[in-house]
């Protein structure tokens, strides 16, 4: 049987219309009681969907400020989540769209079991540039902790640019963003905005996908959080992103 607070946020997909908050149901709070309503919804799309990776949220104070949270949390990728070959991106199906630059870790060991700083990096492939479209199915990103947690972290789409660099070429933690819509620049941060470095928004998350039982597994894509303050998504924009060493990533979004 569905719960409640699961159901609601199904059923906000299912119809486009955002819903009110879950907190009333499971506590503003009660991170362990969010994770558990997110795994609800897991499992229920896992039926028709490929889990493909995972997402960091709320790794940028500037993020956090904008959200009123300060902690990090993470969600799931699925294969239709990855919008890197759509030209133009549809916004028809997304309910209140925002966007922001980060580095995308393209993993190629698991990390399971106890594990180092050593092992989190030695289990990074390469890097990419990504874009990442969050969406809330809360009405007007009314969210706490434990609404963005329960919410799949608020995930919608994401966008992988095409260049690939290894750790050993780039540094995370000294990369600079700048992202632009339309040419103007509307968002800048570094590799340090997240959790310090992206590195060590990584190993939280191995350590905590680990924690819930959903550990990280060689082959999937790890999107390690925003550079800088997101921006809402309109119809017909064009964003792109300038990850310094690393490459740019580029989108456009079709008409509503």
């Amino acid at each position: 049987m569905t719960s409640p607070a699961a159901q609601r946020l199904l059923d906000a997909v299912r119809t486009g219309v955002p819903c009110a908050p879950v907190r009333d149901l499971i506590g503003a709070e009660d991170i362990a009681a969010a994770y558990a309503v997110q795994r609800e919804q897991t499992e229920l799309r896992l039926k028709t969907r490929r889990l493909v990776g995972h997402k960091i949220g709320l790794t940028s104070p500037a993020v956090q400020k904008q959200l009123g949270v300060d902690q990090p949390d993470f969600g799931v990728l699925f294969e239709d989540m990855d919008v890197s070959g759509l030209d133009p991106v549809p916004v028809s199906g997304l309910l209140q769209p925002r966007i922001e630059a980060e580095v995308a870790f393209l993993l190629k060991a698991d990390l399971v079991g106890d594990f180092t700083a050593e092992d989190v990096r030695a289990a990074v492939d390469v890097m990419a540039p990504a874009l990442e479209i969050v969406d809330s199915r809360v009405a007007g990103w009314d969210i706490s902790i434990a609404d963005t947690i329960a919410d799949n972290a608020s995930s919608g789409l994401f966008v992988l640019g095409a260049a690939r660099k290894t750790l050993d070429e780039v540094n995370p933690v000294d990369i600079q963003m700048e992202m632009t819509v339309g040419g103007e620049v509307v968002s800048k941060g570094s590799g340090a905005a997240c959790l310090g470095d992206p590195l060590a928004a990584l190993a939280w998350l191995a350590t905590a996908a680990r924690d819930y039982g959903d550990p990280l597994r060689a082959g999937q894509v790890v999107l390690s959080g925003a550079l800088g303050p997101m921006v809402p998504v309109t119809p017909g924009m064009r964003v792109s992103a300038t990850l310094t060493g690393l490459g740019t990533v580029a989108t456009n979004f079709g008409d509503a």
